[in-house]
């Protein structure tokens, strides 16, 4: 998607991103963030890690999520005007400005050029998930 205009990636495009709200878990602030900002109702299929970000003492954890339902579409401009799709090839056709690191995982992504840790259904704190 792409950030709208006053928003910290402004014009930018990027995976879905958010702050987790308080008692709020990660992942399900990857699937609400993946339906608010894009209109993509997704499951998610695994870990795929966790990155330093460049802001100081911030984490992102990356979910690996598959579409559900739904075709992506924006916010309305409050966090997101546009939303689509890309391949590889749509990529490096495309003429707009992609976030650095989101276009790194994306491109390794498609690729298959990474290690899915999956949710472990066993793990004794279920319903909620652990990867392991």
């Amino acid at each position: 998607m792409r950030q709208a205009k006053g928003q910290s990636l402004e014009r930018q495009w990027s995976i879905p991103w958010c702050i987790i709200d308080p008692g709020e878990w990660p992942d399900a602030a990857a699937l609400r963030e993946t339906l608010e900002e894009g209109g993509i109702t997704a499951r998610i299929e695994g870990l795929l890690g966790i990155q330093n970000l460049h802001t100081e003492g911030w984490i992102g954890i990356i979910f690996l999520c598959r579409h559900l339902s739904g075709t992506p579409v924006p916010d309305g401009g409050i966090e997101t005007d546009q939303a689509a799709y890309l391949s590889l090839d749509g990529i490096d056709k495309f003429d707009e400005p992609i976030e650095p690191w989101c276009e790194w995982l994306v491109r390794r992504v498609l690729k298959g050029e990474y290690h899915l840790i999956p949710a472990e259904p066993d793990n004794p704190y279920k319903p909620r998930m652990g990867y392991l």
